[in-house]
């Protein structure tokens, strides 16, 4: 990763007010302050990987809190904040819910008020996402903000590793493996959350979260062709005469559902000039369609125009 700043050589007097001035610098809005009286060593770096950018931040024991008022001049409202826990232990507290995460833990932090506390040592990865991208699967982030996802589960466990090697090998994926590899990383995430609300969630809201699940399989399982109710419904671990109650309740159909969403992606892969080098054929096996005819046929019923008169009008529009 890409150092951008680090306390190293500095003076020890002054070395937490630069860290400070640093963090206002670049945006971030925290007010921190110190939690010992030993020498204060800090480190931030970063790292790109297709949208995606990879911040680690090493620091001694301090306590950080986001306030209304800086959240509000920092104009982030419309993202959230993924952190990876490296190194130490941390509390946070956000939305009346507070935890811990150690090494392998994973965490969803919005932005609005929230309060953090750090060992000395500690380290974490930090990932920006759009609100959306959590929300339209997950639902709202108030459900899961604050929440440990486990190092010791195995989606946990999976995605902190994928995370680790994308950033590992980062400089030798081209940028549309970049983008491609950055995708997958954001499906494991969703994923992720959505089997932690399942383990600990109330009777109410269960409904909710199965339908949020179904979503976030969905979602990482889009290039499967033979992904359908049943199959879906399998792996949520209910019959298929439970799952369409839940869509039903919510004003959905699940096959129609899976394929809005195929529809999407291939619309956003479309418009993507990342993408353009594709063949339209490759693209719509790739978003589970088993024939090229079968998904132009399908997208322009949604569309109104074909997969091809799309990606050149996407293009034309951006030139």
């Amino acid at each position: 990763m890409e150092a951008l700043f680090s306390t190293e050589g500095l003076n020890p007097l002054q070395s937490f007010r630069r860290w400070r001035e640093a963090l206002v610098g670049r945006g971030v809005p925290l007010e921190q302050a110190r939690l010992d009286d030993g020498p204060f060593a800090a480190k931030l770096e970063a790292a790109r990987v297709g949208p995606l950018l990879l911040t680690r931040v090493s620091h001694g024991a301090m306590r950080s809190e986001a306030t209304r008022g800086l959240i509000q001049r920092n104009g982030k409202d419309g993202t959230v904040v993924v952190i990876f826990k490296l190194a130490g232990r941390s509390t946070r507290s956000q939305d009346d819910r507070s935890s811990v995460q150690q090494r392998g833990d994973l965490v969803v932090i919005d932005h609005r008020q929230a309060a953090h506390e750090s060992s000395t040592d500690s380290q974490s990865m930090f990932l920006e996402l759009p609100r959306e991208r959590l929300e339209g699967v997950l639902g709202s982030t108030r459900l899961y903000t604050s929440l440990t996802m486990g190092g010791d589960v195995a989606s946990t466990a999976l995605t902190v590793k994928f995370f680790h090697e994308l950033a590992r090998v980062r400089d030798r994926l081209d940028p549309d493996s970049a983008a491609r590899m950055a995708s997958v990383g954001v499906d494991l995430i969703v994923a992720s959350i959505a089997d932690r609300l399942a383990k600990e969630v109330s009777r109410p809201l269960h409904g909710t979260v199965v339908v949020q699940r179904a979503k976030a399989h969905v979602e990482a399982h889009l290039g499967d062709p033979t992904l359908d109710p049943p199959q879906l419904a399998a792996a949520m671990g209910v019959s298929l005469r439970r799952l369409q109650e839940l869509f039903h309740a919510r004003g959905q159909h699940i096959s129609d559902w899976i394929w809005q969403r195929r529809l999407e992606v291939a619309a956003k892969r479309l418009a993507d000039p990342g993408c353009a080098h594709l063949p339209i054929g490759t693209l719509a096996f790739g978003c589970g369609f088993a024939s090229q005819a079968h998904f132009s046929r399908r997208f322009k019923e949604r569309y109104g125009s074909t997969p091809r008169e799309y990606r050149h009008a996407a293009f034309v529009s951006t030139a």
